[in-house]
């Protein structure tokens, strides 16, 4: 469905509408969000506990299944709701050094300098503008008619399928750049240089998982080695999961660089919108997704706290319905099944050249794309 034509008038009036949204919210930070970051620490910690002490001193096969979700649990807690937030600075504002975005190390491959620059700065500032955002598909993916296709792509199904199991390293060397190296764009020296501190966070987590508590509970290494090896794989499994439904469903638009020049703030909240997708359910699928089940809040607002998108969803679709703006939203099933249809039809080249929309944010984005 294409999207609508606002006025200059309206994008401003919009904008307006979800600054005095974010200043009421974030007037309103205080205590109840301090308690709720800090007891979703405190529960992060007590999974993690349980987990690994089922898997160093059980011996059946329940106490295995439990441990393993259990740890899986609490690594997902780590890194969806509480790394993930953290490192935007969502409370910084507490002042908590154990909270603080410059200095807080999540348990993941991927290096946080890393994740604050390629995330942080250049995801949330040029979501989905081709050629500008590294989380368009990866750089492993097609996800529009727009990107050109190359004889790669039709593999694309098994490059989505190990970039799912293999998400947290996928997403780990996404800013050394790779692909510049192998086309002589970049010397080995500086890829070295760039690897060095992925290199270093790597080799961490995986002595931690997969040597230390393995070794520390060696009269049943074994099965601990195993149960981290399986909590890490259903914690990049949600990820992607998770991620993917919010970014790359069938409805969400893919931006050129010429129609975004000059944008204002409120051109900017427009290409968030129709740059991302929600997905519906309870509060535990919110709380385990980071909330990033509402991707399109998380997109306007990533600096509030993440557990306030929930209350703030409705207004934001209100706003939405206000000025003919798509809200995208579905349930995990359905958004899932978009995101699947769309990498398996851009595996195969396009009919025919696609064309631009037209400048500016609200032009329409060609069907399929």
């Amino acid at each position: 469905m294409p999207a609508p034509q606002l006025t200059r008038d309206q994008v401003d009036a919009l904008q307006g509408e979800l600054d005095a949204l974010r200043n009421e919210v974030v007037a309103d930070l205080g205590e109840r969000d301090a308690r709720y970051i800090r007891r979703t620490v405190r529960g992060a910690r007590a999974s993690a506990i349980a987990g690994r002490s089922l898997l160093a001193f059980g011996f059946d096969p329940f106490t295995w299944i439990a441990g393993v979700i259990a740890l899986a649990t609490a690594k997902i807690l780590d890194n969806m709701e509480i790394g993930h937030n953290v490192i935007h600075g969502q409370y910084d504002w507490m002042n908590d050094p154990a909270l603080n975005s410059q200095t807080y190390e999540w348990d993941h491959v991927n290096c946080t300098d890393h994740w604050r620059y390629s995330h942080n700065y250049r995801h949330h500032t040029y979501t989905n503008i081709q050629g500008k955002d590294d989380d368009l598909g990866y750089g492993v993916l097609r996800i529009s008619g727009r990107q050109r296709w190359k004889p790669y792509f039709l593999l694309q199904p098994v490059w989505n399928a190990l970039l799912a199991v293999l998400f947290q390293w996928g997403v780990g060397v996404q800013e050394l750049k790779i692909d510049r190296w192998a086309a002589g764009r970049m010397s080995t020296r500086e890829l070295t240089q760039r690897a060095r501190p992925f290199v270093r966070k790597a080799a961490r987590q995986l002595f931690k998982d997969y040597a230390l508590f393995p070794a520390v509970c060696f009269w049943n290494a074994p099965r601990v080695f195993l149960g981290n090896l399986v909590a890490n794989g259903i914690r990049a499994l949600w990820t992607y999961g998770i991620i993917f439904c919010g970014h790359f469903t069938g409805g969400v638009r893919i931006f050129t660089k010429e129609e975004t020049a000059n944008e204002t703030r409120g051109d900017w909240y427009l290409r968030q919108i129709q740059g991302s997708s929600n997905i519906e359910g309870g509060r535990l699928f919110h709380l385990l997704s980071g909330n990033l089940s509402h991707q399109i809040e998380h997109h306007l607002f990533p600096d509030i706290p993440a557990h306030r998108h929930a209350e703030i969803a409705p207004r934001v679709r209100a706003l939405c319905a206000k000025y003919g703006v798509r809200y995208n939203t579905g349930r995990f099933t359905v958004q899932f099944a978009s995101v699947l249809l769309r990498i398996f039809r851009h595996a195969l080249p396009s009919r025919a050249p696609e064309s631009r929309s037209p400048r500016g944010p609200m032009g329409a984005e060609p069907q399929g794309a």
